[in-house]
């Protein structure tokens, strides 16, 4: 059970009916760890401000603390809600160390948090009018592969266009990659300055273009590694 109390979220714990906040993980009366909360998330789960800049070598020391402290085998002998306490928190606990501990996973994840997450398999609603040139390319490139493997060619003989027009695509994620970074360190700044609402939407709002552009150009590269045999 939880309530809320002036904008912070307080759960009863399970023990001795004490409240806690909802980003605890051991109850401050009794000291037993606590059910896990349904409302927080990855970030305020290992103490951290929502941004996208993270320390990954605090990130770690902080995951393996807390490894430590929820272990199932530290539970053994406890109550059966002290046991499931410890199995949730240490799946959770994984989990967000797989996620924020990737720049881009990250991303997503905080958009996530902020009511914008992407859909599954998003794709930007037109193709960049700066990545026409090099998708229709890399597009004919893929069809006379595959036509020379249906008639017997070897693949290898193409593959050398293949990887120029690849050049160009990635060329074109690498400044995607740019961009990522910078509003990311945008997004930052705007937390420490506690920015207005809007401010803070409208990056998200060009962080979420970015990824979906970035993921479908991730997509393209990966569908033409697929399509060209290995010589």
């Amino acid at each position: 059970m939880s309530t809320e109390t002036r904008g912070r979220t307080i759960q009863e714990c399970r023990h001795c009916g004490a409240g806690a906040p909802s980003d605890a993980h051991f109850c401050p009366q009794c000291e037993k760890i606590l059910s896990l909360a349904r409302h927080g998330n990855y970030f305020t789960f290992f103490g951290l401000p929502r941004k996208l800049g993270i320390d990954l070598a605090d990130l770690e020391q902080r995951f393996r603390l807390l490894s430590r402290q929820f272990h199932p085998d530290y539970y053994y002998n406890a109550t059966p809600a002290e046991r499931v306490a410890s199995l949730e928190r240490s799946s959770y606990l994984n989990d967000a160390y797989r996620t924020l501990r990737q720049p881009a996973a990250r991303m997503e994840y905080l958009l996530q948090v902020e009511g914008m997450a992407l859909e599954r398999d998003a794709r930007p609603a037109a193709v960049p009018p700066e990545l026409l040139e090099e998708v229709f390319e890399l597009n004919e490139q893929l069809e006379q592969i595959r036509e020379a493997a249906e008639s017997g060619v070897p693949a290898a003989q193409l593959r050398a266009r293949l990887e120029a027009a690849r050049r160009a695509i990635e060329r074109k994620r690498a400044a995607h990659e740019r961009e990522l970074e910078a509003l990311a360190a945008e997004w930052d700044r705007l937390v420490e300055a506690g920015a207005p609402a809007a401010e803070r939407r409208a990056t998200l709002e060009k962080l979420r273009t970015q990824l979906v552009e970035r993921n479908y150009i991730t997509n393209l590269l990966a569908t033409a590694e697929r399509a060209v045999p290995q010589a």
